[in-house]
C-alpha cells in the first residue's frame, strides 16, 4: 500500500512543473490520469535526449522520468466531446493539476464558478510564474523569466559580471514541488470539511521565498544584503575553490576551522595571531584565502573529501553527474533505481525526494501515449462503441 492510494488526480498539465508536481504524487500512490492531446501528445515528449531516436514520442529523457506511475488518456480539449470527458473524469477526482497559460481552464469551459458548483470536493491546483491575478497574470513566462523575476539571479554569479542564471530547469521545479505540497494541503482541507480549493502557486513567489535573509533584510533595513554578486568565494573560508579534478566546497564557521586547518595540515594557523580566531582571519582573509587556494590546487576531490569527514572538517566536492552513479552513500540507499520501458529499455531513474517507511513510494515505468485510453474511458461508463465513434471522429 502506498500513501496516496485511491486518490485520482487529473493532470492537463504540459510543462515541467506540473510533470514534476503529478510525478510526486503519482510515485506515492496517487491514480495520476495524464490528458494529452491525441497523436502527438503531452510537450514534454518532444524534449530530448531520446533513448530511441526511432520512438522520440515515447522515449525523451523528460517525459520518462517527469510522466512515472501515470496513466495516459488522449482526448481533445478544443472539442465539445473532449470537455465532456474532462468533466466526467472531473466527477470522480479528487484533484486537478494545472499549469498551462492563465485562463486556459476558463477557455476550456472550467471556471472558478463552475468547478465549485459542479465539482465542490475538488482541489483546483493552478501553477503559473506570476498567479492567477495581478498585472503580470497573462504575460508569458519560462524558465529563464520565473528564475529573473524571482529576485535568485540577482545574486548568483561574480560582482563584475552580468547575473546568472541556475542550470536547468529549477524555477519550474520549484514550483512543481510546492504545487506538490499545496495539493496535498488541499486534499488534507477537503477530507476534513468535505469542501474543495481552489490553489494558486506561482514561481516568482517561490522563488522570492528562498531569498531568505536577503529578502528579510531589505524588509527590515532597506539594506542590500548581499550589496552585488559575491561570486563562488565568499571569504578564505567560505567559497568553491578548483583541485586537480574538480572543485571543493568549503564553509568553516569559527568552531571548525580548527578541523580545516588541520585537513590542510596546518594546525600552526590555530596559534598564529593572524588566523587565531574570526576577527583576525578576517582581517588577513587575503592571504588565508590564498593559503586555501594552494592546498585545494594539489588535491584530489574523493581523496580531499575522504580525509575531510575522517577529521569533521566542513568540506565536500562538487558532485558532477557521473559521481552521483558512483557515490557510496546514494547506492546504499538505493536512490538510483531501474526501471524498464518497453520502448526506452532500463534505464536509470533518480529516486524518491523523502522516504515513508511504512507507505513507501514505487515508482513505474511513463505510459505510451494514450495507453490507458479505453480502460479509463472505460471505468467512466463508456461503451466500445461509444469508444469507436470518439476514435473516428478524432476526440481521441
Amino acid at each position: 500500500m502506498s500513501a496516496l492510494d485511491g486518490t485520482r488526480i487529473i493532470d492537463v498539465s504540459t510543462g515541467v512543473a506540473g510533470g514534476f508536481c503529478t510525478k510526486l504524487l503519482a510515485d506515492f500512490g496517487a491514480d495520476v490520469i495524464k490528458v494529452e492531446p491525441p497523436r502527438v501528445g503531452d510537450g514534454l515528449r518532444s524534449l530530448g535526449p531520446f533513448a530511441d531516436r526511432g520512438s522520440p514520442a515515447e522515449t525523451g529523457a523528460l517525459h520518462l522520468y517527469l510522466n512515472t506511475s501515470k496513466r495516459s488518456i488522449t482526448f481533445d480539449l478544443n472539442t465539445a466531446s473532449g470537455r465532456l470527458l474532462l468533466a466526467r473524469l472531473l466527477s470522480g477526482a479528487d484533484a486537478l493539476v494545472d499549469d498551462r497559460p492563465v485562463g486556459t481552464l476558463e477557455n476550456d469551459g472550467f471556471d472558478g464558478e463552475r468547478l465549485a458548483g459542479e465539482f465542490p470536493k475538488l482541489v483546483v491546483t493552478q501553477l503559473s510564474a506570476f498567479g492567477q491575478t495581478g498585472p503580470y497574470a497573462s504575460a508569458p513566462w519560462t524558465n529563464l523569466t520565473s528564475f529573473a523575476a524571482g529576485g535568485q539571479m540577482a545574486a548568483t554569479g561574480d560582482p563584475d559580471r552580468e547575473p546568472l542564471k541556475n542550470g536547468g530547469f529549477q524555477a519550474d521545479y520549484q514550483l512543481g514541488l510546492n504545487g506538490f505540497t499545496a495539493t496535498l494541503a488541499g486534499l488534507w482541507a477537503a477530507g476534513e470539511s468535505g469542501t474543495g480549493d481552489a490553489i494558486d502557486v506561482a514561481a516568482m513567489e517561490c522563488m522570492a521565498s528562498t531569498l531568505e535573509i536577503m529578502l528579510n533584510t531589505y524588509c527590515y533595513a532597506q539594506i542590500d544584503y548581499w550589496s552585488g554578486r559575491k561570486g563562488n568565494v565568499l571569504s578564505a573560508v567560505l567559497g568553491l575553490f578548483p583541485c586537480e579534478d574538480g572543485y571543493l566546497g568549503v564553509h568553516a564557521m569559527p568552531r571548525n576551522f580548527p578541523a580545516l586547518a588541520r585537513l590542510m595540515d596546518a594546525e600552526w594557523m590555530l596559534e598564529d595571531e593572524r588566523f587565531r580566531d574570526s576577527a583576525s582571519r578576517l582581517a588577513n582573509d587575503d592571504e588565508l584565502r590564498a593559503m586555501v587556494y594552494a592546498w585545494a590546487s594539489q588535491q584530489e576531490k574523493k581523496v580531499a573529501y575522504q580525509r575531510a569527514g575522517e577529521t569533521r572538517a566542513p568540506i565536500a566536492y562538487v558532485h558532477e553527474v557521473a559521481d552521483l552513479f558512483t557515490s557510496p552513500q546514494l547506492q546504499a540507499r538505493n536512490y538510483l533505481q531501474q526501471i524498464d520501458h518497453p520502448l526506452a529499455g532500463t534505464l536509470t531513474y533518480p529516486g524518491p525526494l523523502f522516504r515513508m517507511t511504512g507507505t513507501p513510494s514505487a515508482p513505474r515505468r511513463a505510459p505510451l501515449l494514450g495507453e490507458h485510453t479505453e480502460e479509463v474511458l472505460a471505468e467512466l461508463g463508456l461503451q466500445p462503441r461509444d469508444v469507436d465513434v470518439l476514435r473516428g471522429t478524432g476526440v481521441i
